[in-house]
């Protein structure tokens, strides 16, 4: 059973506990929580500047560690002062670390200031307690995908929709831009992911998250099971590299007979996406599309004939070189989409083309990995002559804004038959520029962030950059850089920063309420989750709210809205301009310049909550690192219990029946139907005994259950009394049956 469902369940019954806690939003967790062995620290933050300034809080002089099951303290301590009281630039507050890291045993628990009695939100430790997480992080790609039909067995019946842009002119008969009327130039082009909030397909981007899933799998193949619910599940190839070649598919489709690739599919919008009914159109082939995706299919390449998928290899192999080719005659070929000054105003949104460095890097990377594949003396003569112009050695330093570059050199180092003395070279600049660059290790180790999260620019995608950083940073071990004992912990902070702890207490992530998040991303921008629907707006506002999971741009001080406010927007849309208080994102400290908001033109919330297949993809591959697969949901080693479709972790050790119909998914508990009572239990609370009075002479069954299912009680009994001595403090369920009905009640042990 989730929090949110436990909490759901208790207060509904108006029988809460009436010695829990007000939850406090100055105490701040990861709100899903800790692995054992991980540095655990709350941070308790008091505003200073911005929108909450006028909320500032004064800890208490001591904090507990609660077990939320038991009740009790399992740790107790003061707080330690960041930087002696000054307030963070970057956040507006001053801040306090509370750390428990001692403290590694499986269960839920909360932190508690003992003197304000307030308390952060519940979390777990656990070796398994980012799995759940990650299964629904990684299957917004499934979502994403155009066309290709979401059935309520996958996407649940929330998020179920028809495959979209498959109709008349659409994806399998897209036309050139410029020649719509021209049916010479059809082509099929489906397949592919919505890049963002937009339903654009762009190929060098798409070529990125290949290469991306492609290195996440190589990395922790074993995280990377057959079971993550998608269509594909139980085929016997691992999910992630089924999701992998939807994309890959999609861009073979998009290369020409000569080896190059088309940039772009300009696809129509609507909510949902399969009532767009538009007509798809298609870019010219670049070179940077085709050098992106060279890279793409060279290392896809490698992979699917690791797992024997030998003639999907050989034939990504051929495709790769043939674009190679192209490229190489063709170095300059350009396209702009959604270009005035090009003539393709409309295709597209976002700008795919890039500039000189751009493709050259592009070309880098190709390189690198064709000679990975092949190990043709061509492709390392080209890497060894041109690596040098990669920022990383031509400015010797390693930032978070060219992380593929920067892992393009990286990778080079574990090729057999790789130039030693490049090798070592890439290896030493690395190193350095991570271990003493001013803004990577040491603002690590000099606790330049009380959040534990620094990068210096928060910008459009903040939170994507912060993945990259701690990918930057987990990278030191991943490539063998170096042995560096702060790596993973100053990696894993970044994680613990999208899953809460930051100045605004919230999970980044889309309606993760019943995975584990408390205060999550409730509405973002997408066409699909648009401002105003009746389904999939707000959650707890519209019937559904969007889809769980996806990870948000974030907190952007570049904000702004459109230049044509707050008169030149048309009619009603000047209204729009001034319909809602924008401070936060404006005029705020940068960790605080984020609004949970949609609303679209001329408010432009895009440039602060829209989703992106690159973010997504950043993050995902980050979270991997820390999950562990060989633990179930209760934390046991190679248990069976699993998250159910409801989202309750159920099977195995629980005892809890899992549900596998989605319209099901009304709590078990609730569904109790409850008549007039006919039994009196008291005292309650109670410290040990509990007396049981039954109206009528019926055999009546007791049990007493734990706020996660388990029956830690059973008797059967006329009248008499329930002994909870050896029981831990705190709440349960106690369910009375005979042969007429069931009753439930809420009861409390005390210490």
């Amino acid at each position: 059973m989730s929090k949110y469902q436990t909490a759901f369940i208790v207060c509904l019954l108006f029988f809460c506990n009436l010695f829990a806690q007000e939850t406090s939003e100055f105490i701040v967790v990861d709100q899903f929580g800790y692995l054992p062995n991980a540095t655990k620290i709350a941070v308790i933050r008091s505003p200073s500047q911005g929108f909450d300034a006028d909320k500032s809080f004064s800890p208490g002089s001591e904090y507990q560690l609660v077990n939320a099951n038991s009740g009790s303290s399992v740790l107790s301590g003061e707080l330690t002062q960041w930087k002696g009281g000054s307030t963070d630039i970057s956040s507006g507050d001053k801040a306090w670390w509370f750390d428990f890291t001692e403290v590694d045993e499986v269960g839920a628990y909360y932190v508690l200031d003992v003197e304000n009695n307030v308390r952060s939100y519940e979390f777990d430790i656990s070796p398994s307690v980012y799995n759940e997480v990650l299964r629904h992080a990684f299957k917004t790609f499934y979502y994403q995908r155009v066309g290709f039909e979401k059935t309520a067995e996958y996407a649940g019946v929330e998020w179920a929709d028809g495959a979209s842009h498959m109709g008349p002119r659409q994806d399998t008969e897209c036309r050139k831009y410029n020649q719509s009327s021209n049916a010479s130039t059809e082509k099929d082009l489906s397949g592919g992911w919505y890049d963002a909030g937009d339903y654009n397909k762009y190929t060098s981007w798409t070529a990125n998250y290949v290469v991306e899933m492609m290195k996440a799998y190589l990395e922790r193949p074993e995280v990377w099971t057959d079971d993550f619910n998608i269509p594909e599940s139980g085929n016997g190839i691992p999910d992630i590299l089924d999701e992998a070649k939807w994309g890959i598919d999609h861009l073979l489709r998009m290369q020409q007979s000569d080896g190059s690739v088309l940039s772009i599919v300009s696809e129509s919008h609507a909510s949902p996406p399969s009532t767009a009914t538009g007509p798809s159109v298609y870019g010219d082939a670049s070179t940077s599309a085709t050098l992106n995706t060279a890279g793409a299919y060279a290392i896809a390449a490698k992979v699917f004939d690791q797992i024997g998928n030998s003639t999907y290899a050989d034939e990504l192999k051929a495709a790769a070189e043939n674009a190679w080719n192209w490229a190489d005659e063709n170095p300059d070929v350009l396209f702009y989409n959604n270009s005035s000054e090009h003539g393709t105003s409309g295709v597209g949104a976002g700008q795919q083309e890039t500039d000189d460095y751009g493709r050259a890097m592009a070309k880098l990377e190709a390189a690198c990995f064709l000679f990975d594949l092949t190990g043709k003396a061509e492709y390392k003569i080209y890497f060894d002559a041109n690596y040098q112009e990669t920022h990383l050695i031509a400015w010797n330093s390693a930032y978070p804004f060219e992380p593929t570059n920067q892992e393009t050199l990286l990778w080079y180092t574990t090729i057999s038959g790789a130039t030693s003395s490049i090798s070592n070279n890439i290896l030493s600049v690395y190193n350095s520029t991570i271990t003493n660059g001013a803004e990577n290790m040491p603002a690590y180790t000099g606790f330049k962030d009380p959040y534990r999260a620094h990068i210096k620019d928060y910008t459009w995608g903040s939170n994507s950059v912060k993945m990259n950083q701690g990918n930057m940073f987990y990278n030191l071990l991943g490539y063998d850089v170096a042995s560096n004992g702060d790596a993973v912990d100053a990696a894993l902070g970044f994680i613990n920063y999208i899953h809460g702890t930051n100045p605004l207490n919230m999970v980044y992530l889309s309606n993760m309420y019943d995975y584990g998040g408390e205060n999550c991303v409730n509405e973002f921008y997408h066409i699909w989750f648009t401002n105003g629907s009746t389904k999939w707006d707000r959650v707890g506002e519209s019937t559904y709210g969007p889809a769980p999971g996806f990870l948000v741009g974030g907190p952007n001080p570049s904000y702004d809205v459109d230049g044509c406010c707050p008169n030149n927007c048309g009619g009603a849309n000047n209204d729009v301009c001034s319909s809602e208080d924008l401070s936060p994102p404006r005029g705020q400290p940068d960790q605080k310049s984020y609004k949970d908001f949609n609303t679209s033109w001329p408010l432009n919330s895009w440039s602060v909550t829209e989703n992106s297949c690159s973010y997504q993809i950043n993050y995902v591959r980050l979270l991997s690192k820390f999950v562990n697969m060989n633990f179930d949901c209760t934390g046991v080693e190679n248990g069976e219990a699993k998250i159910d479709v409801c989202g309750n972790c159920t099977g195995g050790s629980t005892g809890i029946e899992p549900v596998t119909n989605p319209s099901e998914c009304e709590d078990r508990v609730l569904k109790i139907e409850v008549k007039e009572r006919k039994i009196r239990v008291y005292p309650n609370p109670t410290h040990g005994l509990m007396k049981i009075d039954f109206d009528g002479g019926d055999n009546w069954k007791v049990r007493l259950l734990s706020l996660d299912g388990k029956t830690t009680l059973e008797t059967d009994s006329v009248e008499g009394l329930i002994n909870m001595e050896k029981l831990s403090s705190g709440t349960y369920i106690l369910i009375a049956e005979s042969k007429q009905q069931k009753v439930r009640e809420i009861v409390v042990k005390l210490e």
